[in-house]
């Protein structure tokens, strides 16, 4: 399994879906060999169950290690200058530890997620050795926004024997990069329901902490401050809920290049006493915040250079922890936020329709219940990491045997 971010310890929030993928497929009786650049903060040990980790170096000092780990690009939006100066160094090191492991395993399936850089490398270094990739979203927009990059991820789609996406729009914008339609489908992302619950406990303990009176009104959003997560339209939709919800509070978790700009943005609505800045936070820190929220907001957006989420995580997180959602439709959010039912939709870059959904939720507690309970229980049955492992396997399956069948017949 070839992937350019993993959380790097415990609790990391980079590349958290790899990490219950490799270890659910692990659990169905599969040995994973996960092969990953390395970092300076990569704290993991040689192997934990049936995941082995092998992180490659590909730079003489531990700075210039900045491939991988949502520090290739600016702002989700363009790549950095060191990102291209360090990419020959990080793809051939990637390509020789593909094969290294390949071989030492004697593998008989490769997994690349993300279709740039992983998928074309894998494409090249896996030899015969049958190949399903993974799209998750950044790595579809830099093909689409890169000639220079679109071959590798054309190579990629043609020498995989099965594609998946976790979100339609996604596989859609992949089809037209190159990827067979007919060797493609959606595989959404799956959700701890363990960890993300809902949790009378945390409620009272995080409010206790942070000052927070047990019935004032908590918004949580998290996720990388960068401008697809339209985090800029939730600050001015806070602002526009004043009026009308003065105690009215916003968490925001997460960490990135524009939090200056946001804070900037927080003072100037004249809201900033309101928000609650929890920076860059462990998965144990979300789930005691969306238990401890009356309302989580995804307003997501497609930035002006056209990048989107995927999925993100936050979105099936809150689903689980029966945290009553106001989220827009962006990437394959509404895969998974049936309006009305599971969530309050609202159009994308729209602040006074955000106010409105919060109001809404915020004024009705019924409504809140209702949401919530509906949300958990479609999560429970549709979206675990138990049924994604299956759909893998079911897809790792599907390569083996395409490989080993006889051509048809002229």
């Amino acid at each position: 399994m070839a992937t350019s971010s993993y959380p790097r310890f415990p609790g990391d929030l980079t590349g958290t879906f790899v990490e219950p993928i490799a270890h659910g497929v692990a659990a169905r009786g599969h040995t994973v060999h996960l092969v990953a650049p390395w970092h300076p903060q990569v704290r993991r040990p040689a192997r934990e169950g049936n995941v082995h980790f092998h992180f490659y170096r590909y730079a003489p000092a531990a700075h210039l290690h900045v491939f991988g780990y949502a520090g290739a690009l600016r702002a989700d939006v363009s790549l950095r200058p060191a990102a291209y100066a360090m990419a020959p160094l990080a793809l051939a090191a990637a390509a020789r530890a593909m094969r290294r492991v390949a071989r030492a395993a004697r593998a008989t399936v490769a997994h690349a997620h993300w279709v740039i850089p992983s998928g074309a490398v894998a494409a090249a270094a896996s030899g015969a050795t049958p190949l399903v990739v993974s799209l998750h979203g950044s790595d579809v927009f830099v093909a689409e926004r890169h000639a220079a990059i679109r071959p590798a991820a054309r190579f990629a789609f043609g020498r995989a024997g099965w594609i998946t996406a976790c979100s339609e729009d996604l596989r859609s914008r992949a089809v037209r990069l190159g990827a067979d339609p007919a060797r493609s489908e959606v595989v959404p992302y799956g959700v701890d329901v363990a960890r993300f619950r809902p949790d009378a406990y945390e409620r009272a303990r995080l409010r206790r902490r942070y000052g927070m009176a047990p019935d004032a009104p908590v918004v949580f959003a998290a996720g990388r401050l960068v401008r697809k997560k339209g985090f800029e339209y939730l600050i001015d939709a806070m602002a526009a809920l004043e009026p009308r919800r003065p105690a009215a509070r916003l968490v925001l978790a997460g960490g990135g290049d524009l939090d200056a700009e946001l804070h900037g943005r927080a003072a100037a609505r004249g809201i900033a006493e309101r928000v609650t800045w929890l920076g860059t936070v462990a998965q144990p820190d979300v789930a005691g915040w969306l238990a401890a929220a009356d309302v989580a907001a995804v307003p997501s957006v497609r930035d002006d250079a056209g990048n989107v989420d995927g999925l993100p995580n936050v979105v099936l997180e809150a689903l689980a922890s029966a945290t009553p959602v106001v989220a827009t439709p962006a990437g394959g959010i509404a895969t998974v936020a049936i309006d009305g039912e599971t969530a309050l939709v609202v159009p994308e870059r729209d602040p006074a329709a955000l106010a409105s959904a919060m109001d809404e939720l915020l004024r009705n507690p019924e409504l809140r219940v209702r949401i919530g309970r509906a949300a958990r229980a479609r999560v429970q049955a549709r979206h675990t990491w138990e049924r994604v492992a299956e759909r893998f396997e079911a897809a790792y399956d599907r390569v083996a045997q395409a490989r080993t069948d006889p051509p048809a017949a002229p």
